[in-house]
């Protein structure tokens, strides 16, 4: 791809992994705040930021830009377009109703990560799922959440899925026999621990089907068979899930469409086991 129809966000986030630690600063305030760049001259970005003026100007040649009024001119016309990231500033703005501003900002992320989504490509990503012989689901701290609940989901219509790593249990003890048929579904979403690159490199040698679900903020995975970004930017200190968690919904939906007559008798059989156990 071209540098110039790359967009801002993921200029930066493409080099998010190799900055030195006061340009990786910036650039979390930047993908957290990408309008501000529109709004503010270089000095006074680099006081919002908590970095030097060098440290602003040695960023934006970086990613690309021949200065930073050249970057600035590029936010402005993305903000223009009426992009959500672009919208907030890092003040948050005055608000008498803190309840409206939450449900405003996850209506936004929801429209910009639904716009984003492939028809095509989750038919393909469920049929994949539904087929596989073994779905290992991969999350650490906030993402861990996602994974239980789609694992939880997804095993209604799909035997073998588990999400890894258990309470006591290592990687290595559900990595070890991952083989070509198996799907891997990582959650990316930021701050994650170094198992997340573990659980990729095991899934790319056995040559598993990979799904890597992150948020626009977080760096992608090239060696993905399928990547999913969506937006989480929260009003606040905290990230925003409901299109992380939305995502899920529409996956385990698909999946269970796809699992077809097989996945209909896996569900009936569950049913009668509830009524059995008398559990529900």
């Amino acid at each position: 791809m071209p540098i110039s129809s790359q967009s801002f966000v993921h200029r930066v986030r493409s080099q998010l992994e190799s900055l030195p630690a006061t340009e990786r600063q910036l650039a979390d305030f930047l993908l957290e705040f990408p309008g501000e760049l529109a709004s503010y001259t270089g000095n006074e970005l680099a006081e919002l930021a908590g970095v030097s003026p060098a440290t602003v100007s040695r960023f934006i040649r970086r990613i690309g830009y021949r200065n930073y009024e050249a970057a600035r001119r590029h936010a402005r016309e993305e903000r223009e377009s009426g992009s959500p990231l672009f919208q907030a500033t890092a003040d948050g703005g005055a608000t008498t109703d803190p309840v409206a501003v939450h449900f405003q900002q996850s209506q936004a992320n929801l429209a910009a990560t639904f716009g984003r989504l492939d028809g095509r490509q989750l038919v393909e990503i469920a049929r994949t799922i539904a087929r596989a012989d073994h779905v290992l689901i991969f999350g650490s701290r906030a993402s861990h959440g996602f994974a239980v609940y789609l694992r939880w989901q997804l095993i209604q219509v799909v035997p073998r899925v588990t999400a890894i790593p258990g309470a006591g249990e290592t990687l290595g003890e559900h990595t070890a026999a991952l083989g070509r048929n198996d799907c891997v579904i990582v959650f990316g979403t930021r701050r994650q621990t170094r198992q997340m690159s573990a659980v990729i490199q095991a899934a790319v040698r056995a040559r598993a089907k990979l799904l890597f679900i992150s948020d626009r903020s977080s760096p992608d995975c090239a060696d993905a068979t399928w990547s999913l970004q969506c937006d989480c930017r929260g009003p606040g200190r905290l990230d925003d899930h409901a299109a992380v968690m939305a995502l899920c919904n529409v996956i385990a939906t698909r999946v269970i469409e796809a699992s077809g007559t097989a996945g209909r008798k896996r569900l009936a059989a569950i049913e009668l086991a509830h009524e059995t156990f008398e559990e529900l």
